[in-house]
C-alpha cells in the first residue's frame, strides 16, 4: 500500500512548501473506473504560495500516462497526462461568496487535513476527455471480421444495392 500525503493546506501554501513524488494508477480508485488497465505511474508537484493580494494557493502539476477507454472501438487508447492547474484556497464563506462567478480561478476549500492524492485524483478526472477516441479511420475492427463490422456501420447499404438494381 502506498503511503498517502496529507497536507494542512493553509501552512503549507504560507511557507511556500512543496511536494513532489509518484504514485501508481492503481491506487486511485475514482480514476480507474474510467481507464482501461491500473498499469502506469503518474508523477506530481504540489507547490503553494501567496499571491499579490493576500491569497493562498497551491499549484498542481501532474505528468504520466494512461490507458482510457475509446468509445468508437471500445479497445485501449493511449493517453498523455500533462496537467497544470492552479487552485486558490478560501475557506467556507469565501467559497459560498464566490456564487457563479465564472472569471475567478477555481478555489478549493483550505483543509488542515487534505489528501493530496484525492486532490490530484480530481484534477485528474477533470482534464480526462468526456468520451475519448482513436484518431478517425485508427480505430482497431471490435469483432475481427472486418466485412460483418464494416456491415453493422452501414445499415442502409442494402438498400443503397436495391436502388441500383
Amino acid at each position: 500500500m502506498y503511503a498517502r500525503p496529507f497536507i494542512d493546506s493553509l501552512d503549507f501554501a504560507r511557507n511556500g512548501q512543496k511536494i513532489s513524488g509518484e504514485v501508481p494508477i492503481a491506487e486511485l480508485p475514482r480514476l480507474l473506473d474510467v481507464l482501461e488497465d491500473s498499469r502506469g505511474v503518474l508523477s506530481y508537484t504540489v507547490r503553494g504560495g501567496l499571491d499579490n493580494l493576500g491569497g493562498y494557493w497551491l499549484d498542481i502539476s501532474v505528468v504520466g500516462r494512461c490507458r482510457l477507454r475509446c468509445q468508437r472501438c471500445l479497445n485501449g487508447l493511449d493517453h498523455a497526462v500533462q496537467l497544470d492547474s492552479r487552485l486558490l484556497l478560501r475557506d467556507q464563506a469565501g467559497l459560498d461568496e464566490l456564487g457563479n462567478d465564472e472569471d475567478e480561478l477555481d478555489s478549493i476549500l483550505a483543509d488542515t487535513q487534505l489528501d493530496v492524492l484525492d486532490l490530484l485524483e480530481e484534477e485528474i478526472l477533470l482534464s480526462l476527455p468526456i468520451a475519448p477516441k482513436h484518431e478517425l479511420g485508427a480505430c482497431q475492427v471490435a469483432d475481427g471480421d472486418g466485412d460483418a463490422y464494416n456491415k453493422k456501420l452501414q445499415p442502409f447499404a442494402v438498400l443503397a444495392k436495391l436502388k441500383s438494381s
